[in-house]
């Protein structure tokens, strides 16, 4: 089996041979890895199973003194955080479209490069990206104390914000469609360490209907649906299992029980994603992070599941934790190291 048919047997609720994995890192936990590896490209080393397409938090125009601005005309401060940065201001100061104009979302550069990372990766599973994909777009347009008011204060223009976004994803996805792709992915943080940001009546009201529009527009191009939301949010599984969601991430351990999520939800949900990032990875020994991953790999052994840390490891993570889980998974009984 290649790493793609592993990937689909687990989306189809079968029995792996073995976990797989797909790891994401940050550019200060990459450039270690770069520097241990020596190769040009670090990911070869890894072997993720999953293939990611597209450019999930878009393209930037450098503004120098590390801000940039993106696509949707948002500035963001690369000070401290290097990926993606602090949202600066609000490009809608009034609760209105009226405006403003959304950006072009077939733009060549999201897809110029799918046939040419699939060439280089035919083996994995092709998930294309879409970050920011709803909520984290209204607030990074709005600013996130006026959109959380707005909630309450201007609902219609919520609804039509939350559409427009919809809109622009839909159109995005279904160009993707056209590539030999297997899923979309769609990135929207909704949780904190402790409940959601808006609460559950909010995210029902206004989120729920608009993300069963794109799941609706992903399952007819007959493509499977990924999501990526940190914090506390598994009591919306349920909500989302029924409008066709396949696959959650991150499943982050402190913030959820993952062994007794896995039980209740195998067959129904796949999770990617457990490996503590905010105390095992900085925090414990190397004994501590192959521990971890060992109970993960243990756990997802019937199925169900994906092995990663719980998000993109962070440049305070020594090399020797990072080297902890990446050379257990090829151990894995039923892989075949190429």
């Amino acid at each position: 089996m290649t790493k793609r048919d592993v990937i689909h047997a687990v989306l189809k609720g079968e029995k792996p041979p073995y976990v797989p994995w797909s790891c994401g890192f940050t550019q200060e936990a990459r450039d270690k890895l770069q520097a241990h590896y020596g190769l040009a490209d670090w990911d070869e080393a890894i072997q993720n199973h999953i293939l990611k397409l597209g450019s999930d938090i878009g393209f930037f125009t450098d503004l120098g003194r590390n801000r940039l601005r993106d696509v949707f005309n948002v500035v963001w401060d690369r000070t401290i955080d290097k990926d993606i940065g602090t949202p600066e201001g609000s490009v809608l100061s009034e609760p209105t479209l009226k405006h403003y104009s959304f950006p072009d979302p077939l733009d060549p550069r999201f897809f110029a490069d799918i046939p040419g990372r699939i060439a280089k990766y035919p083996d994995r599973f092709r998930l294309f990206q879409i970050g920011f994909s709803l909520y984290e777009r209204a607030w990074t347009l709005r600013g996130m104390q006026n959109l959380l008011m707005d909630f309450y204060d201007n609902p219609a223009f919520v609804h039509e914000l939350l559409n427009a976004i919809a809109d622009y994803n839909i159109a995005q996805l279904n160009e993707a469609l056209k590539y030999d792709i297997d899923a979309v992915y769609f990135g929207d943080d909704w949780g904190q360490q402790h409940g959601l940001q808006m609460g559950p009546k909010l995210w029902r009201e206004f989120i729920y209907p608009v993300l069963k529009r794109m799941y609706d527009a992903v399952h007819a191009g007959n493509k499977y649906v990924f999501i990526h939301s940190c914090g506390d949010v598994d009591e919306l599984f349920d909500d989302l299992i029924g409008i066709g969601l396949n696959c959650f991430n991150p499943f982050q351990p402190e913030v959820m029980d993952v062994a007794a999520l896995h039980r209740k939800y195998r067959g129904k949900l796949v999770f990617h994603g457990g490996l503590s990032t905010q105390r095992t990875l900085p925090y414990g020994s190397v004994e501590d992070v192959r521990a971890e991953t060992r109970r993960l790999l243990e756990m997802g052994r019937d199925g169900g599941y994906i092995f990663a840390p719980a998000h993109d490891v962070e440049g305070d993570v020594s090399l020797e934790n990072m080297l902890a889980f990446i050379e257990l998974l090829p151990d894995q009984p039923g892989y075949q190291k190429s």
